[in-house]
């Protein structure tokens, strides 16, 4: 063979070595895009969604399709476990995942980082889905910031820009994560792990940040004059506060290291609420409500960023009471002709911006407790049964569908029973929360899934049917009548059994005694003597006139806003131990308001929430209704009380609420249980049994508790709800 035609062959071996490594690469590079992009863009730019004036757009790989997002909010707690621990499991998030997408929820949001069991779960269930031909379910993911700095610290630049880094530092390891490319260390109340699954063509979007403190907002402006102008390679600002080149500075760098190591892109936004919006209400009341603004539409992005940004905001048709009092709003018509004040601000919030919102927080608690309320369509911050719920969420994503909005998610996928409230905040256990179940508190019961007490069922459901009872034996026998009690992480629960006895005429009395050395030897209203000092009274007559009472010295409503505040008007009489008063439980709504700018007056308000509902509380049946407490069938009376209502801190470890007058604050004392007796008097009968006998319940403690899962009423309305809606106007 010559020279000649060595080289040639040479040249040949290279041409064929290049054309298949060029062919390798095509095809190589095509399937990466058909994971999740249509194109590259200049500088390699990989990205799976997008956003124009208006709306979010999603590749199949193929082409872009216009996504209304149809989300819900996934927390990181469940029963027994604070969020920090991120105690949930892979086979907890697969069944999830399940429901969500039976749900047509297109979307999840998490608001920062999980363990490595959310992603893995995560890929394996979409590339389920993508196998069977069905969408696959997407992440907006959060990137959350650190809320004792910002308590301590008060200024976003402060102490050395330590939340600015920490917050960016938090979202490179995010960026990692997703790519499945980090290990976190162990360290407590965070996530840890090795990360090694690559979710990145799921995750459409980020929401950087958390609710803003209007006082953090201000402090950062008024520290940092001369940081109102940030100039990054993807984001910038333009007219911009401080405060918002803080943001634009955040999400700059965040996305500068994703597309550094991976050269992906994806939308971001910035967490934001009605509190900080750019907005004037003029009729808001309090005034950190309305103190100051954020407005993104300050923070800018080059050409170099590609996907385009999106506006974040959390609204809630209950809170602030704009939505209640600002007079634009409350006289604004929905498409049913009935006030909507929450399409009024949705309409007014789109109008201030020339990018796509997404409400990525809307909700209503199904809880007992109610903390606040919207006077106009009582779409209300608790005592909202399961059913109603649904209801209003599909009301509240149809506005946003009606609005021209982007999309909108739940709050929440899942109950929370560590959460507080405001009203209630200081009756329990702050370290005990997770453990046990409390209805009175409206933030534990946001979730369209319910984690309802017993491992398989509930102990006892009130419904008059008895057969859950039948290994139980009567705590009390008192002539005719029958008592029986037991309890679980969310209740005590009374069963009464009694011959001759006219529900609708008749009154039940049961005196409690929850703590010893204090309470009534008597009730004033009716001559009747205890053996022991009852600290409550369960009145039972009919279904409209029954109550959980208190004795007026043990009544923490009265100790906190006349004794602890001068809210309410003090009555001596109260402070006084076996008075033989006895109040009814109340809880406050909101104190003592002045509507600007004609200053109306709204005293402080509360309501009685110690009054009982009749009506089945039994899940399977087809009357029931969640904030039903008793029910009387066939001669069996049922009656379910949560533990707060007793004054109990902490059921688990038998923590009730001490003296609080001895002490001077409310203070957790242990007992052993509880003494319980009842009185049954006729119709017209006002005289019963003196130092009537009471016994002791006492109930074994518990380390962990028990649950099960349970979809409410309002997962399958919203189920309908969002199938109903699609991207198409």
């Amino acid at each position: 063979m010559t020279l000649k035609i060595k080289v040639l062959l040479g040249i040949l071996s290279v041409i064929v070595l290049f054309g298949i490594v060029l062919v390798y690469q095509f095809f190589f590079l095509h399937s990466k895009i058909n994971e999740g992009t249509t194109s590259l863009k200049e500088g390699d730019v990989r990205y799976i969604s997008k956003t124009d004036n208006a709306f979010f757009y999603v590749s199949n790989g193929n082409k872009w399709n216009k996504m209304f997002i149809k989300g819900v909010n996934l927390g990181a707690g469940k029963p027994g476990a604070f969020p920090g621990e991120v105690a949930i499991t892979y086979d907890e998030y697969m069944r999830w995942f399940t429901y969500i997408a039976q749900m047509n929820a297109n979307t999840i949001r998490v608001y920062t980082t999980q363990r490595p069991q959310f992603y893995n779960a995560l890929s394996d269930f979409n590339h389920k889905m993508e196998k069977e031909g069905k969408q696959p379910i997407y992440v907006i993911h959060g990137v959350w910031v650190n809320e004792d700095d910002i308590m301590t610290i008060d200024d976003a630049f402060g102490n050395n820009d330590k939340i600015l880094n920490d917050v960016i530092t938090s979202g490179k390891e995010i960026v990692d994560i997703i790519h499945g490319n980090a290990y976190l260390p162990v360290k407590k109340g965070y996530a840890d792990g090795t990360y090694t699954t690559d979710v990145s063509k799921y995750v459409i979007g980020w929401i950087l940040g958390i609710e803003w403190d209007p006082s953090f907002v201000v402090g950062t402006n008024e520290n940092n004059s001369n940081r109102s102008v940030y100039e990054g390679k993807f984001l910038y600002t333009s007219g911009a506060s401080p405060f918002e080149a803080f943001l634009a500075e955040m999400g700059d760098q965040i996305v500068e290291h994703e597309m550094t190591n991976y050269h992906m892109q994806r939308p971001v936004a910035f967490s934001n609420w009605v509190t900080t919006d750019p907005l004037k209400h003029p009729n808001e009341p309090y005034k950190n409500e309305d103190l100051v603004e954020v407005n993104v539409e300050h923070v800018k992005s080059h050409d170099t960023y590609k996907p385009g940004m999106f506006v974040s905001y959390h609204v809630y048709p209950y809170y602030p009471d704009s939505f209640s009092f600002q007079k634009d709003y409350i006289e604004f018509k929905g498409p049913d002709g009935k006030p909507d004040p929450y399409l009024a601000y949705l309409e007014d919030i789109k109008k201030v911006h020339s990018m796509p919102i997404v409400v990525s927080e809307f909700g209503i608690p199904a809880s007992r407790g109610k903390a606040h309320e919207n006077r106009i369509t009582g779409f209300n911050q608790g005592f909202i049964d399961e059913k109603t719920q649904g209801d209003m969420l599909v009301h509240m994503i149809n506005d946003i569908n009606t609005a021209n909005l982007a999309g909108g998610i739940v709050f929440s996928w899942q109950d929370e029973w560590f959460k507080r409230t405001w009203n209630n905040n200081d009756l329990d256990m702050p370290d005990s929360r997770p453990f046990w179940s409390n209805p009175q508190t409206n933030e534990q019961h946001f979730g369209l899934l319910a984690f309802d007490p017993g491992s398989t069922k509930n102990i006892s459901y009130v419904d008059g049917k008895v057969d859950d009872w039948t290994n139980d034996s009567p705590l009390v026998i008192n002539d005719d009548t029958k008592l029986y009690v037991k309890s679980d992480e969310a209740y005590v629960y009374i069963r009464v059994d009694s011959a001759n006895y006219d529900f609708n005429k008749d009154t039940l009395l049961l005196p409690i005694d929850i703590i010893p050395g204090q309470g009534n030897t008597h009730i004033s209203e009716y001559e009747t003597t205890f053996s022991k000092e009852a600290d409550f009274v369960l009145k039972i007559h009919g279904p409209d006139d029954s109550h959980l009472l208190v004795d007026a010295y043990y009544d923490n409503y009265y100790f906190r806003y006349a004794v602890q505040t001068d809210l309410i008007e003090k009555n001596e009489m109260f402070h006084k131990k076996n008075s033989g008063l006895f109040n009814p439980i109340r809880l406050a709504l909101n104190k003592k308001v002045v509507i600007p700018p004609e200053n109306t007056v709204i005293p402080f308000t509360g309501y009685e929430t110690g009054l009982l509902k009749y009506g089945i509380a039994n899940p399977g049946s087809p009357s029931y209704n969640s904030l039903n407490d008793f029910y009387y069938e066939n001669g069996h009376l049922e009656i379910r009380i949560p533990w707060q209502l007793l004054n109990v801190m902490d059921p688990s470890k038998k923590f009730v609420i001490n003296d609080m007058y001895a002490n001077g604050k409310i203070s957790p004392l242990k007992v052993n249980g509880f003494q319980i007796g009842i009185e049954k008097l006729k119709s017209g009968t006002t005289k019963g049994s003196q130092d009537l006998a009471m016994k002791e319940y006492n109930w074994k403690e518990w380390e962990v508790p028990t649950f099960h899962e349970r979809l409410k009423p309002s997962y399958y309305i919203l189920q309908k709800g969002f199938q109903e809606l699609t991207a198409d106007k």
